[in-house]
């Protein structure tokens, strides 16, 4: 008699693939709440929030050791501590003046380009190209308005995510397990925050904002990092990073639902343009990479 029950790697990567729409979701809810805090908290307050009890979290979990690392293990790490920290303040600058769906499309542009430039084939420059059709397209008729000083924050914002990425890269080959990236977040935290008390002033530290603070941090970094953690074990890379491709949507829906930010039907499909030039950006990066080394995509 065949059996009907799902394979497990089935059930592993379904899984994986829930952990990730997940994150995304609790990330993007974070955000927004984050902008709901803006008439009393003001972005780089917020961040300042965010990301102090970010580190705390990190420093609580990975109580990671300073002994034994060399300048360089620290030059490396402090750049990605000062990159992070841009990368957010910048964003949340975007959120000020753009929809959250608009701010994340133009932000994911930064993953984008890195994929394109990564996979080094002339072929790979038209995903970019319909990356900024589908941007032009959001900014003609995709709302409303586009603010110009708001969509220059997000593209900053995006350049950050490049280096991000590099730098993210670089100090976890130095610094094991989640050290790196939690005395990375508390630098962004400790250079950021004589900015944020500068700017929120005495209500940064009254208890419903440090609880809301709290909420926004969990909401947006600690829960979607063990999410993509554990899908990590369950996909493959190029599938969770095109899975991670669909930010623009999630924000989008997030931004209706939460923030009542509603895009146009133009708006729909030039998100919609954006996410399939990240899936092929990555599709292509992927399958350059195959090349080079000789080896299939692990299994799932």
């Amino acid at each position: 008699m065949t059996s009907t029950a799902p394979h497990p790697a089935s059930q592993g990567a379904t899984l994986g693939v829930a952990l990730v729409l997940g994150g995304l979701l609790c990330q993007e809810i974070g955000a927004s709440f984050a902008v709901l805090l803006f008439p009393v908290v003001d972005p780089v307050g917020m961040v300042a929030l965010r990301l102090v009890f970010a580190a705390l979290l990190l420093l609580i979990v990975a109580r990671p050791a300073l002994g034994g690392y060399s300048r360089a293990d620290w030059i490396t790490v402090g750049g990605f501590g000062l990159i992070l920290a841009a990368m957010n303040v910048l964003f949340y600058l975007a959120l000020e003046r753009l929809p959250l769906g608009a701010a994340v499309t133009i932000e994911v542009l930064g993953p984008l380009v890195l994929s394109v430039i990564v996979s080094r084939r002339a072929s790979s420059w038209l995903w970019a190209v319909l990356a900024v059709a589908g941007v032009g397209l959001l900014g003609w008729g995709g709302v409303d308005e586009l603010d110009p000083i708001g969509v220059l924050f997000a593209a900053g914002a995006g350049s950050c995510w490049m280096a991000y990425i590099l730098l993210s890269a670089r100090t976890g080959a130095r610094f094991p397990k989640l050290d790196g990236l939690a005395i990375a977040m508390t630098i962004g935290a400790l250079v950021t925050l004589p900015f944020g008390i500068a700017t929120a002033g005495a209500v940064l530290f009254e208890p419903g904002i440090l609880a809301l603070g709290a909420a926004v941090a969990v909401l947006s970094s600690a829960i979607p990092y063990a999410l993509e953690l554990f899908a990590l074990r369950r996909l493959a890379a190029s599938a969770f990073s095109i899975l991670m491709s669909l930010a623009p949507a999630t924000a989008a829906v997030v931004g209706v639902i939460v923030l009542h930010q509603h895009l146009t039907v133009l708006g729909w499909v030039a998100i919609g343009l954006v996410i399939l030039a990240s899936v092929g950006a990555v599709r292509s990066a992927a399958t350059r990479s195959r090349r080079l080394t000789g080896l299939g995509e692990p299994v799932a």
